[in-house]
């Protein structure tokens, strides 16, 4: 299950990243992280970089509300997003990664 934990100004959750892959996309779960296929190599923070957007893009929320506090370096990172600055309601923002989730699961 999905750790999504709320924050002071946003919501925290782990994600798992598969760098170089043939396509970007959603796999699931990976323990208690959202793992994450991404075709950017893991060299000089072109997989961070291309982590944010996507999660940006399918989610529907700016780039600039998303930040990575811990992993740079690893494949399991923590991802902030930022609600409170940004006008977002955490509770929505719980929804639509679940939404992400129930659609790989189904």
């Amino acid at each position: 299950m999905l750790d999504i934990k709320k924050t002071d100004i946003g919501i925290s959750f782990k994600i798992y990243v598969q760098p170089k892959a043939s396509k970007n996309s959603i796999v699931g779960l990976h323990d208690d992280a959202l793992k994450i296929r991404l075709t950017a190599p893991p060299v000089d923070g072109a997989a961070n970089k291309l982590c944010i957007k996507y999660l940006s893009k399918i989610t529907g929320i700016s780039k600039s509300a998303f930040e990575i506090t811990a992993g740079h370096t690893s494949r399991k990172k923590h991802i902030l997003v930022q609600c409170q600055n940004h006008n977002l309601s955490p509770d929505e923002v719980i929804k639509k990664i679940k939404k992400l989730i129930a659609k790989k699961t189904t």
